[in-house]
């Protein structure tokens, strides 16, 4: 079984060894630990099902908000993506060769700041996900405005 966030898990373990004491009876107990087991599965289906059926109302939602008129609505987006790709291009190619041209005329020149990437990499890569799907969009002939 993989990584229990929900403590579920646990409390089917505690409920395994419970029935390992109620239950003498091998063929007894393997019953009521296959029921217990049954009942932990579909609840882990449901909890996927639930998920499946959230992320496909916000690919709904995305999709009407990216062909509204306004810069406003439909714009945010690709807005966070060149911020996300200003600040890469900062941190790995413009703030290095300044720093290095500056300490080359000036041994004591100020270091310039480093930015956090963590946050925007992350924000990155989800944008990136959903801009797979735009690729699939165009190559399928969805026109943008």
């Amino acid at each position: 079984m993989g990584l229990d966030i929900t403590g579920i898990g646990a409390i089917f373990d505690f409920g395994s060894k419970v029935i390992d004491k109620i239950f003498p009876d091998q063929n007894e107990a393997a019953k009521a630990k296959l029921a217990m087991f049954e009942l932990q599965q579909k609840g882990e289906l449901a909890q996927l099902d639930n998920d499946f059926k959230l992320a496909i109302e916000q690919i709904k939602t995305n999709a009407v908000e990216a062909q509204n008129a306004s810069i406003f609505v439909s714009g945010w987006r690709p807005f966070i993506g060149w911020i996300c790709g200003f600040s890469l291009g900062y941190n790995y190619i413009f703030m290095p060769l300044f720093t290095y041209c500056a300490r080359w005329y000036d041994k004591v020149a100020p270091v310039m700041p480093v930015l956090d990437n963590g946050e925007l990499t992350t924000l990155l890569f989800g944008m990136l996900g959903l801009g797979i799907m735009r690729t699939y969009e165009k190559k399928e002939g969805v026109a943008s405005k």
